[in-house]
């Protein structure tokens, strides 16, 4: 014990170290104290980067530690987020026998008599602009809600154990999984501690409950089904991930080389098979509208942290006197075509026959949409630092640091964004990225290269 002790003193001081940072963001923090904010998240980062630095090779000791760190947000309410109130709302109508699509909280709340728990608590928890709207929540992120609900026996808290704890066994799939498809990929399996202990995925997956983890599970479960050429199962699975969120149809068209023709049409079409039989419970008349209708807002009226959005505003406004909310709606339009065209740009002009190129492709894409998005939250780059560690890519680690930046806005109540933190952030990332796509060629070939 005194030897492991000499040998490995210094990660054990630097994890013990983590769960003291962990546990004052856990119980001790609220967002409006960006600084505090913002130093704890650095502390926990750095200690993240020696601790790998010491023991990467280290998997046990790794794991542990991982696993540690989570379980210090066991008991704590989410601090930075409120959707985790919409989130047990939508499990309590499920386990009630309501259907989560066909009523705004607002609408339910004025009927009055709302027959779940804590249905005040939840509503006045959640923000308005969640309690106006449908919800957004695919069929098998609604069943992890629900089974937050059934589980957590009516209590809130009870509800937030379950869910961190579902979120917690899906990274732990993600370490898994990760792992083995690294090593189908002959790349350092090391490269999978990157995502599980990266302080990001722990506070926004395990701290504030939100569920790109469970996507990501999904996600790399079915690559590495398809790396062992297991496509009956794969598709089955990669339908898993679109039904947690809906981010994993953007990359579809990746597969078109890799597969061929014919293979591609049969994983497409178990695919979509899968996603129409899992959302066929959830089905009414009124489905397709009120779901169409909130997640089209995510194109036409919200905005956060962006990037290219805020330089094409700035622009459009103070020399073209643009509305911005009309503005807003325009970009969001374009956008769409912009990506349909990228995608296949990508899909089609890559050489993906190999699956690496075929990640490191869908981690491209993906990039450029949250590059060109008007709402990028700190949690989406889960998603990406998760498809990135299979890939010779390095840019995300740093998104993954500096969009911590972003939570400046909830220093005030009207969510203004210091475009000064922003710029900071999005030159650190682009110019990181810019120099990667450079380094190894001439800027043209390199991004059609593999």
């Amino acid at each position: 014990m005194l030897s492991y002790w000499r040998l490995h003193r210094y990660p054990i001081l630097f994890a013990i170290g983590s769960v003291l940072f962990y546990a004052s963001f856990a119980y001790d923090l609220v967002r409006t104290d960006f600084v505090k904010l913002f130093m704890l998240f650095a502390a926990t980062f750095f200690l993240c980067y020696k601790i790998m630095q010491f023991e990467k090779w280290n998997f046990n000791f790794l794991l542990v530690i991982g696993i540690l760190f989570r379980l210090v947000f066991l008991m704590a309410e989410p601090n930075l987020s409120q959707d985790f109130f919409r989130f047990i709302w939508d499990g309590e109508l499920i386990k009630n026998g309501i259907n989560p699509y066909l009523h705004t909280p607002d609408q339910l709340m004025e009927q009055g008599n709302v027959p779940i728990a804590n249905a005040d608590e939840l509503y006045a928890g959640m923000s308005e602009l969640n309690a106006k709207h449908y919800s957004n929540y695919p069929p098998v992120n609604q069943l992890f809600f629900a089974l937050a609900a059934l589980l957590g026996g009516g209590s809130i808290l009870g509800s937030i154990i379950v869910m961190r704890l579902s979120i917690i066994l899906a990274d732990l799939g993600i370490l898994y999984f990760g792992r083995k498809l690294l090593q189908n990929l002959n790349l350092a399996n090391h490269m999978a501690f990157w995502y599980f202990l990266n302080p990001l995925v722990i506070i926004e997956l395990t701290g504030n409950l939100h569920f790109e983890g469970i996507m990501l599970f999904f996600f790399v479960w079915s690559l590495y089904l398809i790396s062992k050429n297991q496509m009956l199962w794969a598709a089955p699975v990669y339908a898993l991930s679109i039904m947690v969120k809906l981010v994993p149809l953007l990359l579809l068209p990746m597969f078109l080389k890799y597969l061929g023709i014919k293979k591609s049409i049969a994983f497409y079409s178990l695919a979509s098979v899968s996603c129409v039989l899992i959302l066929y419970p959830f089905y009414s008349s009124f489905f397709i509208d009120h779901y169409s209708e909130t997640v089209g807002l995510w194109f036409s009226n919200f905005e956060f942290n962006a990037s290219v959005y805020n330089v094409v505003k700035k622009i459009a406004v103070e020399h073209y006197e643009a509305k911005p909310w009309e503005l807003i709606e325009t970009y969001g339009s374009m956008i769409i075509k912009a990506m349909i065209a990228i995608v296949l740009l990508i899909a089609l002009l890559r050489k993906n026959q190999k699956l690496q190129t075929v990640i490191t492709s869908m981690m491209l894409a993906l990039a450029c949409y949250y590059f060109l998005s008007s709402t990028v939250h700190p949690w989406y780059v889960v998603f990406l630092l998760g498809i990135a560690i299979f890939t010779e890519y390095k840019f995300v680690l740093v998104w993954s640091f500096a969009v911590i930046l972003s939570y400046y806005a909830y220093t005030n109540p009207d969510y203004k964004e210091n475009l000064w933190l922003l710029a900071i952030e999005y030159i650190l990332v682009i110019g990181f990225f810019l120099y990667e796509m450079m380094a190894n060629g001439p800027k043209k070939l390199y991004f059609f290269k593999k």
